[in-house]
């Protein structure tokens, strides 16, 4: 800890905050554990406070006993906040991720406190928000207050991060390691063949889009003969960096901050923040910059890779609720589906595999009732599960339900096709 800068105690911070405020939570791997789990700790002290974060790490927010003294009104639901979003005690808001900064800068949802992480403060006296840039840029540009947890394991990361110190109304140095996420080991037979398959459409030059889980793991797996590949994603994980380490990845074709992997927030092992941090590889930036459709459709064969909840029979994506139950967020899906589809030699792809782990088919006649449609059939493109890859785009309603039924699950195509049947008559 640098002597030369003020630091104070959790508790002192924390009295920068009021009841019946609006505040802001950084998230993911850079989620002020410390921070939030004292503001929670002094629940008694608050009544009717919003805190308003996407993925969080780390901390509770379902609680029962928060109830009057907090309410969430997030931004993505996470296992951090699910129950309470799904109840009185808080509430989801849709929107694009690409959006959520213009919530704050044109004043829609005034923050009155920001509370983030970052690393500590370099011989110029500035930190980085590190690992998550995303949505924290434009959240600490209008807070009215910032309180800053300062801690060693944050990695220095490039790109749209810095704050000088004497931006923060107060810090808190903390040493706690960041989250960590791996599906490194969690891996099976039918992710490995999906891996396998959406690999299969990525073309030598293709800038990529993908997330964490074991499908993105198995397509990055499966790159490692691929030439040229860039990186222009959401999120960054693990996965990545041997494909740079050994060329497969030098961003060489990207017309958008060329020679540079873009992402808006980095989340997996120590091993990945030790990679990022002073590499000047990596650029996290404004999300509004990161997923702007305008933007990385400039960007040659643009693949980006999601997935799905479940898909119906005639393209309609649900990937945030489970029925009315709000599961996840929009996020950045579509965006990047957009996106993908603007760009020259572009792919959209949906990856999922055809069954729950209970069986449960994932291509279905009707979408559940109260079911969100993320990606609607209008921008829906390529389909993969482990029973192969279809491109819906072009093709009509009965066509679209033919092609999904030829990859869906084997022990639910009869009833597919009954209700196929009994919908276009064909």
């Amino acid at each position: 800890m640098n002597s030369i800068y003020n630091y104070t105690s959790a508790e002192n911070a924390l009295q920068l905050i009021q009841s019946n405020q609006r505040i802001f939570l950084h998230g993911s791997a850079a989620t002020p554990i410390h921070l939030i789990n004292q503001l929670l700790a002094q629940k008694d002290q608050f009544q009717n406070v919003e805190l308003m974060a996407i993925t969080l790490y780390g901390v509770d927010l379902n609680s029962p006993d928060l109830s009057g003294h907090f309410y969430m009104n997030s931004l993505f639901v996470s296992e951090s906040n699910r129950i309470a979003v799904n109840s009185a005690m808080g509430d989801y808001i849709p929107v694009f991720l690409s959006e959520i900064p213009l919530l704050f800068t044109r004043n829609i949802l005034p923050i009155d406190v920001a509370i983030i992480q970052v690393s500590p403060p370099d011989q110029h006296g500035y930190c980085s928000l590190g690992t998550s840039v995303d949505i924290a840029r434009s959240a600490v540009s209008v807070a009215k207050k910032i309180i800053a947890q300062v801690n060693p394991n944050m990695p220095r990361v490039h790109g749209d991060a810095f704050l000088p110190f004497n931006q923060f109304d107060a810090a808190v140095w903390v040493d706690e390691p960041l989250p960590e996420v791996s599906y490194a080991n969690d891996t099976n037979s039918i992710n490995e063949q999906i891996g396998k398959r959406v690999a299969a459409l990525v073309e030598d030059g293709a800038t990529l889009q993908l997330g964490i889980g074991r499908i993105p793991d198995s397509v990055l797996k499966n790159l490692t003969n691929h030439k040229n590949l860039g990186i222009h994603t959401e999120m960054f994980s693990d996965g990545a960096i041997p494909l740079i380490e050994n060329g497969t990845i030098n961003n060489s074709q990207k017309k958008i901050v060329n020679g540079y992997c873009v992402t808006s927030f980095l989340l997996g092992t120590r091993k990945l923040y030790d990679f990022a941090h002073d590499n000047p590889i990596i650029k996290a930036m404004d999300i509004s910059f990161v997923n702007d459709p305008r933007i990385l459709s400039q960007n040659p064969k643009v693949t980006a890779i999601n997935s799905a909840i479940e898909i119906d029979l005639t393209g309609q994506v649900c990937s945030d609720s489970i029925g009315t139950y709000q599961y996840s967020g929009i996020g950045g899906q579509l965006d990047f589906i957009r996106g993908a589809a603007l760009s020259e030699g572009g792919k959209p792809i949906i990856a999922i595999p055809s069954i729950t782990t209970k069986g449960v088919s994932r291509i279905v006649p009707y979408l559940k009732e109260g079911a969100g449609v993320v990606t609607t059939r209008g921008h829906i493109h390529w389909v993969v599960t482990e029973y192969g890859a279809v491109n819906l785009f072009g093709m009509n309603m009965e066509q679209r339900a033919k092609a999904l039924i030829n990859i869906a699950h084997p022990d639910h195509r009869a009833y597919l096709e009954q209700k196929s049947f009994e919908r276009f008559k064909y």
